[in-house]
């Protein structure tokens, strides 16, 4: 049996981050429970993209609470982890966070827990165990402080 679209990756029980997503992707991750998408997709960054608009009148015609928070890499500022980090903390789970690759989500993910005294290599080595690579982490920390 082939893995159920979009792919997955659970950062840890009730958060997982995944790549872009469609249509049919929000309406499989609605077939199979989840409560909460996160995108952190700017509008515009790819042709074709789903927009935040369109994403945001799909899922939640599905029952899915939806928040976006774009982010780029050099855009990524304090604001942007409290926000994630207050979507973590009231959200309805099972909770999506989505990119282009993960990246990103997985990276907002370890800075929201890092202000919990999270290991920042533990971090690391968690998104590495899903093909993630978020090596970058401590740099982006230290410039957020």
């Amino acid at each position: 049996m082939p893995a159920p679209s979009p792919a997955l990756a659970e950062l840890e029980p009730g958060l997982s981050a995944a790549g872009k997503l469609d249509r049919g992707d929000i309406e499989t991750l609605a077939e199979a429970g989840i409560r909460t998408i996160v995108n952190n997709r700017p509008d515009g960054e790819d042709p074709g993209q789903l927009s935040a608009a369109e994403a945001r009148r799909i899922a939640e015609g599905l029952g899915i609470t939806y928040h976006h928070i774009p982010v780029t890499g050099p855009s990524l500022s304090r604001a942007d982890v409290d926000a994630f980090a207050t979507v973590l903390a009231t959200a309805p789970t099972p909770i999506v966070a989505h990119c282009r690759s993960g990246t990103r989500s997985a990276l907002l993910w370890a800075l929201a827990r890092m202000r919990d005294g999270a290991d920042p290599l533990a971090l690391v080595a968690e998104a590495a165990r899903h093909g993630i690579d978020i090596a970058v982490l401590p740099a982006i920390a230290s410039r957020l402080r």
